[in-house]
């Protein structure tokens, strides 16, 4: 009787030599198995084997709290500091504080407890302004006219809310531009102006000012240049009638109230434009002006110099004969059938330039310098843009039917034509 266990030695040796026979096959075609898988679902290889990327994930969640089975979930919360400077921002920087807010105060009554009337000054609008030079303990900003037209008083608002008094020097209603003067230990940076002579359509601009009042101080708005020759009627007696037609650039940069006076920047931190004002119609959007500072440059100079703009005097009060009905160009001007277009006299001062010269009540002025004069616009921007006290100008005009030309000798005079 043998043992259940018990085996033949030699039986023992004969099934050890049939293992090694089938052994190496086999793993070659476990092999093949795997990189047939690895072939045709690629997908899985990261799920077999983790690349580096993977396995450093998989580190990383196992490093991470463990989350609670219930009642709510734990976040992991991260500080992140991004760098965002950038061109504009770096432009911002170089003129922002040197763009302050303009405070008009005039007196206003108001009844006290003792019912007695007293006059107070009361903020009657807001605006912007820029620093523009430091010298000799005073500081000098433009901004325009309408935003310290009627002013008592002028203050000042730095970019850190400190108001301060300022000094109105000089203002032009024509231009719209005013400059204003203030101490200036408190002026930490002064804006450098650009060429708006080199200003291109489509180049990006930002508009740095105080929309809305100065609880929106600093504002800034960017956009593009929309036109750079652009040319809009300003009434400056509000009369109805354009008395000038300013020079204008146009952007899209969001102009708003409180923005006049404020800069209009390059994206090199330079000012090419003094914000001025907005076509303020439902129907229009996207329409901000600024005046180019080449044209506000020789004016900012007279007003800080002289307090007013150093124009040629004419001496004629005039209108354009396209306000007035045709029957009137031949029976109170008795002019030739073919004068259309032209400006007419209505008065003459006393020995003004234009009465030393000739002129007379209803002369009809067609040319300036042998230029054709078509309207009273135009008279003005000839005679302010392309001449200057001491000047000779000569006149081209009609009386009745006879055409005449005369030479005027122009004298410094702000109060007339």
């Amino acid at each position: 009787m043998g043992y259940y266990d018990k085996q033949d030695p030699s039986d023992h040796s004969k099934q050890k030599g049939n293992r090694g026979k089938y052994f190496l096959p086999g793993i070659v075609a476990l092999s093949l198995g795997v990189l047939l898988v690895v072939v045709a679902f690629p997908g899985l290889t990261g799920r077999i084997m983790p690349d580096g990327s993977e396995r450093q994930a998989v580190e990383e969640r196992e490093q991470l709290p463990e989350q609670p089975e219930s009642g709510g979930t734990a976040a992991e919360i991260r500080n992140v500091s991004v760098n965002v400077t950038s061109g504009v921002t770096e432009a911002v920087d170089n003129v922002a504080e040197a763009v302050v807010g303009v405070i008009n105060l005039q007196n206003a009554s108001f009844w006290n407890d003792t019912e007695t009337e007293t006059d107070e000054e009361g903020e009657a609008g807001t605006g912007s302004g820029v620093i523009y030079k430091k010298e000799n303990g005073k500081a000098y900003v433009v901004t325009n006219y309408h935003v310290i037209e009627g002013a008592g008083q002028v203050e000042l608002s730095l970019i850190d809310g400190t108001r301060v008094p300022a000094e109105v020097l000089g203002e032009d209603p024509l231009t719209d531009l005013a400059v204003l003067s203030m101490e200036d230990e408190m002026v930490t940076k002064v804006a450098d102006f650009g060429n708006s002579d080199s200003v291109r359509t489509g180049e990006p601009v930002i508009a740095i000012g105080n929309p809305l009042g100065l609880q929106f101080s600093g504002s800034v708005t960017q956009g593009i240049i929309s036109g750079t020759d652009r040319s809009i009627p300003v009434d400056v007696n509000r009369d109805g009638t354009p008395d000038w037609h300013a020079d204008v650039m146009q952007t899209d940069a969001a102009i708003n109230p409180g923005n006049s006076g404020g800069a209009l920047i390059n994206i090199q931190g330079k000012v090419i434009g003094i914000n001025s004002m907005k076509i303020a119609q439902s129907a229009v959007e996207g329409i901000g002006l600024a005046i180019p500072v080449n044209s506000a440059i020789p004016i900012i100079n007279d007003l800080e110099q002289y307090g007013q703009v150093k124009r040629p005097y004419f001496g004629v009060s005039i209108g354009s004969l396209s306000d007035v009905s045709s029957y009137h160009w031949q029976q109170t001007l008795k002019l030739p059938k073919d004068v259309s277009a032209g400006v007419y006299i209505t008065g003459v001062a006393p020995g003004s330039p234009a009465a030393n010269a000739g002129l007379k009540e209803y002369d009809v002025i067609v040319e300036l310098d042998g230029d054709q004069v078509r309207d009273v616009i135009e008279l003005r921007k000839h005679l302010y843009n392309e001449k200057q006290v001491g000047d000779k100008m000569e006149v081209t005009f009609y009386r009745g039917q006879d055409q005449k030309t005369t030479t005027v000798d122009l004298t410094e005079d702000t109060t007339g034509e």
